[in-house]
């Protein structure tokens, strides 16, 4: 018995014994100076990041890819605890910028997480701020990782009112927080270079008077206050719905917005209903570009658009429910790229849900509207004696199916089969990987020197500045093409 015992027992034994051996070999440890290890990087960015903000969790993976295991006697950060910068390494966070006793197994990897607050910087442009997280292992050996960021100072804003007629400040940019909110009978006035940005749920909620007057080099900016990327080839900035958008309250008359770029808000703007005895918005040479929602929503008022781009929106590119409206050399295009259901480019109608308010004036003068698909453009319209209903098309690109002897109709081109270029194929760049467009006409776009030169007269140049009477027929839409 006792010797079937032994010989039963054995084998266990002979695997217990290969087991330690086995184990005393994973956990050999280097010293020896040719051992590294490796990391995912070797610099760490933060894109541009507002000073005293909390960043976004980077990530560091360290690897050790040889057959000993690497002890790291200290980690460090270059400037300890005056480092804007904050360490997490395999779960231990480091205490006043340092950290000891790390190990990483053969053929394992760590992970080290980074954050940064930087601190204001007193200065107008974004300052550059480094660091080195230092790796030195049980060897001697040191290894060092830069961490880098650019701080950008701005004026913070949480719920504010304005009560009073306010002119802001272009050095740096205004950070808002729960909404800023103009009271009737206010204005406020953004100058040329004004940036806004807004965090998510944030608007720009206006029952008095907006006047934003940027130029052609130093645009008014609405936008949101992610600064970071969701992929490392797309900004944030770059996707819809980061903030709320624009709202021209029923008491707010007289908004002027020239060289503005509004882009990437849940909505662009909203202009609800009011006095048609006022223009409630001018808006010249702007762009509303990439929102979740509508990009103009007007209803039951009135507004001037001119030299202007709205495009790429998940809503109607440009909503108009009754009212009055002029719309001069602009650029409808209807181009979204975050989903197929994507809305109309223009949306006209004198009814909605049964209830009817009249369109008093919707002309659209050299403007091309657009977008994929074969007809982008809709509504809802009732006519007849008893319903004012007065549309017109003068000299603009249209994609939509052609319509043949109505007045309301002149000098149209036709997005269709006839045509060399169709769609998007009539601008100078559409990028959809990078979500990067340029809707100035192709040199062989059906849209370039069809307008009327009367109207063009009243935009000499396009929205970029280019001249666009010495062409001998301008281009539809707000860009101009150039003759290189």
């Amino acid at each position: 018995m006792q010797m079937r015992f032994r010989l039963l027992y054995a084998p266990l034994l002979c695997v217990l014994v290969a087991l330690v051996i086995s184990c005393d070999d994973y956990d050999k440890w280097t010293t020896d100076p040719q051992d590294r290890l490796a990391m995912s990087t070797d610099t760490l960015a933060w894109d541009t990041l507002i000073s005293t903000v909390p960043s976004t969790t980077k990530v560091l993976t360290v690897y050790n890819r040889g057959d000993r295991g690497v002890r790291i006697s200290k980690v460090m950060l270059g400037k300890r605890a005056q480092s804007p910068f904050r360490v997490n390494v395999d779960g231990q966070s480091l205490y006043q910028g340092e950290g000891t006793d790390f190990e990483v197994r053969r053929k394992d990897s760590i992970v080290v997480r980074l954050e940064c607050t930087l601190p204001e910087t007193g200065k107008s442009e974004p300052v550059r701020m480094e660091d080195e997280l230092l790796f030195t292992l049980e060897s001697g050996v040191q290894q060092r990782v830069l961490l880098m960021a650019d701080a950008q100072d701005a004026y913070m804003i949480r719920g504010m009112v304005l009560q009073h007629d306010s002119v802001f400040l272009t050095d740096k940019p205004y950070v808002i927080y729960d909404s800023l909110k103009v009271d009737s009978g206010v204005e406020l006035t953004l100058p040329a270079g004004t940036t806004l940005m807004f965090h998510d749920k944030a608007g720009l909620d206006v029952h008095g008077t907006l006047t934003a007057l940027g130029e052609l080099e130093r645009p008014v900016t609405f936008r949101g206050d992610r600064t970071d990327r969701m992929f490392p080839y797309l900004p944030y900035d770059n996707t819809p719905g980061r903030w709320e958008g624009i709202r021209l309250r029923s008491s707010s008359v007289d908004n002027r917005m020239q060289h503005c770029d509004v882009h990437s808000g849940k909505y662009g703007i909203i202009c609800d209903s009011t006095s048609l005895e006022t223009v409630q918005l001018t808006m010249e040479n702007s762009v509303i570009h990439n929102i979740a929602g509508d990009g103009l929503h007007l209803k039951g008022t009135s507004a001037v658009v001119a030299n202007t781009q709205i495009s790429n929106t998940q809503g109607t590119t440009v909503y108009i429910y009754g009212g009055a409206y002029q719309f001069i050399h602009c650029t409808i295009a209807q181009f979204y790229p975050f989903d197929a259901e994507r809305g109309d480019a223009l949306y006209l109608a004198n009814q909605v849900d049964s209830v009817y308010n009249h369109l008093y004036m919707a002309h659209f003068i050299n403007c091309v509207i657009t977008g994929y698909g074969d007809d982008v453009i809709m509504g809802s319209i009732l006519e007849g004696q008893d319903y004012v209903c007065d549309y017109l098309f003068d000299h603009c690109y249209l994609n939509t199916p052609a319509v043949e002897n109505d007045e309301r109709y002149v000098g149209v081109v036709w997005d269709d089969e006839d045509q060399p270029l169709r769609h998007e194929k009539n601008f100078r760049l559409f990028d959809t990987d990078n979500f990067l467009y340029d809707f100035t006409p192709d040199s062989l776009s059906t849209i370039r020197n069809m307008a009327l030169p009367e109207a063009a007269a009243l935009y000499p140049n396009d929205r970029l500045g280019r001249c666009r009477q010495c062409d001998s027929i301008p281009d539809a839409g707000c860009y101009e093409y150039l003759v290189p």
